[in-house]
């Protein structure tokens, strides 16, 4: 079929193209003719009409040409359509063959698929076998276990919930027992833990602490070249020594110690000032009045320089950073004040270092225990307000807004309120332990003993007052009254006049806290 259009095709295509060449050879003839003879025109005219001439153009070079192409080109059609058919008998054997292979593929799955199926119905039929026979036997274990139940309870006389709260109760009281010897156990290691543990952390706070220290307390010595030089310093009139005390809030002794000036102040740093500039002005020979304020003021900024140096340098070795300058300032008069020969600055060193040791062992917050450390006692450089050093302290740490936390340690730490927090107890026991050591501070027994007699006559010295005991080596005293002669609201009055006393006759470190005590008791006799 395919054969017969295409010679169809190339037959219409050769007779097409024969008649337009043919017509074309035809038009060109007659147009050349025409033109290279124009003056025949008319006479081939009139020969046509008298007598009809064919004109054979079969063997035309063009209609010969067109014919050798027509066969060429049917040729190519033919083998055309032969490699078309060639090609799509070959497609048709590849999809019969293919489709042979998936026929089998399909009746190989289908088999297989019977035969998968049959070897499921066959297991299911044996599961089923085997649950039926499951539940046979576990009818015969629960009928087996209702008659041992049953048989149970009547030998035992007790019922299911009688058995179960007997047993229960037998077990609880084995597990209470076994509770209990295992919390002793704990708590037996838990002591001897502890008491080992106390023991390195003290050995280590030894160790932190053993550095020397030296005595001063109220007072320093200047030395003088000659005795000559005192006339200087005391000036005409006494202006010179007028001006100086003026000038450094100091008090100058010239008459007690020979060969020396003793300066003394409560105030340490007002004491080191004076000191200084009393020595640059002997060695400078120039004692007047106008000399002598302008030392005093190039001392006091040099010792202000000095102080916010040592300051910054204490909290550099204790890893403090960040603090306001006016703290870190008063830090700084840590290097000029005392407390029983202890040094303020080595006291705070020694007992950050002991308040971080505990608080990594206690897994408390470091950073809180070293603040409190370092700021526990710097009420005890604030000179220019009145109270307690804890009461200066907190005011001054909340005045620049220091961590609450910090503040409760500085309130705590001598235990005035109870503790808050684990790190406030930490910086109270880290104080203790540098403070109560061996060989931190330098007052012997009879000077102790003598401090806590003159305590508790001052109190012993006003009228009601029954029973005194100073406590807390010396930070407390307790008066017990006469519930007759002093009533309550004397006790209040009482306890001022007795502070105010203790405070303007007595020398003591830190403060004491004066607490009056007043009961009351009434008995009958039923007869």
């Amino acid at each position: 079929m395919p054969d017969i259009f295409v010679i169809i095709i190339a037959i219409l295509l050769s007779l097409a193209t024969g008649g337009i060449v043919i017509y074309l050879i035809v038009q060109k003839r007659i147009g050349s003719s025409v033109q290279s003879q124009p003056s025949q025109v008319n006479q081939l005219n009139q020969q046509a009409a008298d007598q009809p001439k064919i004109y054979d153009v079969s063997q035309d070079p063009a209609v010969l040409e067109a014919k050798s192409r027509a066969k060429e080109i049917i040729l190519e059609a033919k083998d055309s359509a032969l490699k078309i058919k060639t090609e799509a008998e070959s497609s048709i054997r590849s999809l019969r063959e293919q489709d042979a292979s998936l026929e089998k593929d399909m009746l190989i799955r289908k088999s297989q698929l019977e035969t998968r199926e049959k070897e499921i119905e066959s297991k299911l039929r044996t599961l089923k076998q085997a649950k039926e026979a499951i539940d046979r036997k576990q009818e015969e274990v629960d009928s087996m276990y209702k008659n041992q139940k049953e048989q149970l309870e009547k030998v035992a006389s007790l019922t299911r919930d009688e058995a179960r709260k007997l047993l229960l109760d037998k077990f609880e009281k084995e597990i209470i027992e076994e509770k209990g010897k295992r919390i002793r156990e704990i708590e037996e290691e838990i002591k001897k833990t502890s008491e080992e543990k106390a023991k390195e952390i003290l050995i280590e706070a030894m160790r932190y602490g053993a550095t020397d220290y030296v005595v001063e307390y109220t007072t320093s010595k200047v030395k003088l070249p000659d005795e000559d030089i005192k006339g200087r310093i005391i000036g005409k009139e006494g202006r010179n020594i007028t001006t100086f005390e003026e000038l450094t809030g100091v008090e100058l002794d010239l008459d007690s110690s020979p060969g020396e000036v003793i300066v003394s102040s409560f105030d340490p740093v007002r004491r080191e000032i004076a000191k200084i500039a009393l020595e640059r002005l002997i060695a400078d020979g120039r004692i007047q009045p106008a000399k002598i304020e302008e030392i005093v003021d190039k001392t006091r900024n040099e010792v202000d320089h000095i102080m916010y140096k040592e300051g910054d340098n204490l909290c550099h070795r204790v890893g403090v950073y960040n603090l306001p300058k006016d703290i870190i300032q008063m830090l700084g008069r840590f290097k000029y004040r005392f407390s029983y020969g202890q040094n303020l600055i080595e006291h705070t060193l020694e007992e950050t270092r002991i308040g971080v040791a505990i608080a990594h062992e206690l897994k408390a917050d470091v950073e809180t225990v070293k603040l409190g450390c370092l700021l526990h006692d710097i009420g005890k450089v604030v000179s220019d307000e009145e109270g307690t050093h804890i009461q200066l302290g907190v005011d001054l740490l909340k005045k620049y807004n220091i961590s609450q936390k910090v503040i409760d340690c500085v309130a705590e730490h001598h235990e005035d309120k109870p503790f808050s927090s684990v790190e406030s107890a930490v910086v109270g026991l880290a104080d203790h332990v540098s403070g109560a050591r061996p060989g931190a501070r330098s007052e012997d027994y009879e000077s102790y003993v003598k401090r806590l007699k003159d305590l508790e006559e001052a109190a012993y010295s006003f009228d009601g007052v029954e029973k005194v005991y100073a406590i807390s080596a010396g930070r407390e005293v307790r008066v017990f009254v006469k519930p007759q002669i002093v009533d309550d609201a004397s006790t209040a009055l009482l306890a001022r006049e007795i502070a105010k006393k203790i405070e303007l006759e007595q020398t003591y470190p830190g403060v004491v806290k004066v607490v009056v005590i007043r009961e009351t008791r009434v008995s009958e006799t039923a007869k």
